[in-house]
């Protein structure tokens, strides 16, 4: 009978010396093999990878490439599968059967192999050991041949190691009986896994000893982006953005919003200006929505209160900056408001507050991956959002030798400036700004009811960037039209807009935000690549 101990490295026995043969002999017996290798691959049994020995493999059945019909749907075996981030030491001597990707395939000898098998962003090191009931030194020729990033199945024996494991997150190993490759990788990839995941200190510190570790780019990242995504902290990016998105989602439920869908495909501008993308519907002009502005704001008028969607927004702008896309998710909500766009205000603050702890609490593995690779400070924000007026903002950049325009918008570097002005004052990393110049906002924003020159507006900030931007909208339909002109906008392409607001309209507003900036900020990228699946700028249609 086989051992049942857990095979390792220390305890692999030596191989047998070789014998020494003459020229002649040699050469007969390389053609007695080249003829028997024949044999064995014309026959059924045999599959690719496999030790081309003389005698046939009493194991073959535990290993080979499975067949393509059996991956068809051909039948359902009512198999149980365990998920790798399942394997835990209360599962040790039991059999379990797990499929994931071939991360890191290191031979010990002809006998003994480990493999490192990775599922989402949990790993298991699994053990193949030569014994007398399941494994063969063909099956481990076969596993070691295997190409990394290749689907394996392996069934086997969940052990635990007597010393912790550093190179996967599962601190069990999986004694493999039974492995099977489902699908092959290419044998030379594109871009590395190992050095697409490694952090940029490593890399420095490297190449102080004389080391020299692949950079990947950017532009090389996103051209194999099906690689790139396979990373950690990759893999732990977009699990937070959809824990964004869900947050976003349940909270408004939670206070009487209901979702809505709206057209992307419109016949004028939605947010003013010339950066839209237009196209040809029918013979008719039209373009890509800017944002759901103007629809919302319809459906509020049509009775519904509080509204929100989640849905793509297209801005054609040339903006070859680290936080702008030309398509990226837009987070939108619109409601009544009874007296003051302050009401607007609290729902930003007391949604992104429980956004933010959500994260904190629910999402450690997948912000612990991200800083494993893209070390970051955890966001700073009181329990109450910090409100400033903006001529507040414009004083604090005033008294720090920074001069601004009252009257026009911030900058990114006043902007970042500012940041860094109320973190060292108020400790925060998160806060309003209120009442921006009525000049820098959209045709459809309501103005100040003391001075014209201001208006009901307000962006929010993380760590002295913007992700959002909101207002009281205008709902009386002469100083829309007056507005709009006065923007430089075709008021027959939006004149269904205007009309809704001639059949009562109640005072609302809303704010919109972008998914990828929320979740680059929160985490501290640098690059708003980084949180787009596949990122549209204005270089970059594929993939």
């Amino acid at each position: 009978m086989a051992s049942t101990e857990p095979a390792t490295a220390d305890g692999v026995a030596g191989e047998l010396a070789g014998t020494t043969l003459s020229k002649k002999q040699a050469k007969k017996l390389a053609k007695k093999e080249a003829m028997e290798d024949r044999k064995q691959q014309s026959s059924a049994s045999a599959a690719a990878g496999r030790d081309d020995l003389a005698e046939p493999d009493p194991f073959a059945t535990n290993y080979g490439d499975v067949p393509v019909e059996e991956i068809q749907s051909k039948a359902i075996s009512g198999r149980e599968w365990t998920e790798i981030g399942a394997l835990e030491a209360q599962l040790s001597g039991q059999s379990v059967l797990i499929r994931g990707v071939a991360q890191t395939i290191r031979p010990v000898s002809k006998k003994m192999a480990f493999l490192v098998l990775r599922q989402y962003m949990s790993t298991v090191q699994c053990v193949l050991s030569v014994d007398k009931e399941y494994v063969s030194p063909q099956m481990v020729k076969f596993a070691t041949a295997l190409s990394k990033e290749s689907i394996v199945d392996i069934q086997g024996i969940v052990s635990v190691p007597k010393d912790p494991i550093k190179g996967t997150t599962q601190q069990v190993e999986v004694q493999i009986k039974k492995l099977y490759c489902v699908n092959r990788s290419v044998p030379n990839l594109p871009i590395n896994i190992e050095d697409a995941a490694r952090n940029e200190k490593e890399i420095e510190k490297a190449e102080q000893t004389g080391v020299q570790f692949v950079r990947v780019g950017q532009d090389t990242r996103l051209n194999y982006r099906v690689l790139d995504i396979r990373t950690p902290a990759n893999q732990a990016i977009f699990r937070i953005q959809c824990h964004v998105e869900d947050v976003f989602r349940q909270f408004l439920l939670s206070e009487g919003f209901v979702g809505i869908h709206t057209p992307k495909l419109i016949a004028g501008s939605s947010e003013g200006g010339s950066a839209v993308f237009k196209l040809d519907y029918k013979g008719q002009p039209a373009c890509l929505a800017q944002s759901p502005q103007l629809y919302k704001q319809m459906v509020i008028c049509g009775g519904f209160g509080r509204v929100f969607e989640v849905g793509s927004v297209f801005r054609a702008e040339d903006s070859y900056t680290h936080r702008h896309l030309c398509e990226f998710v837009g987070l939108d909500v619109e409601m009544e408001i009874k007296e003051h766009y302050f009401e607007v205000c609290d729902i930003v603050d007391h949604l992104f507050v429980a956004m933010f702890d959500d994260l904190n609490e629910n999402c450690k593995t997948e912000l612990d991956a991200i800083n494993r690779q893209y070390p970051f400070e955890p966001l700073k924000y009181l329990r109450k959002t910090l409100r400033l007026d903006f001529q507040e903002g414009i004083q604090m950049l005033k008294e720090a030798g920074v001069e601004v325009d009252p009257l026009g918008d911030l900058n990114t570097e006043a902007e970042r400036k500012l940041g860094r002005l109320v973190r060292e004052k108020y400790a925060t990393d998160f806060y309003i700004l209120c009442r921006y110049p009525l000049a820098v906002r959209p045709f459809y924003t309501m103005p100040c009811y003391d001075d014209p020159a201001y208006s009901n507006s307000f962006d929010v900030f993380i760590r002295g960037e913007e992700i959002i931007s909101g207002a009281q909208r205008v709902h009386l339909p002469e100083l829309l039209t007056t507005r709009a002109e006065a923007c430089g906008i075709d008021v027959k392409t939006i004149s269904s807009y205007i009309d809704s607001f001639r059949y009562g309209a109640p005072p609302h507003g809303g704010f919109g935000v972008g998914l990828e900036r929320v979740v680059m900020l929160f985490c501290a990228l640098n690059n708003i690549r980084k949180t787009s699946l596949f990122p549209r700028d204005p270089q970059r249609l594929v993939p």
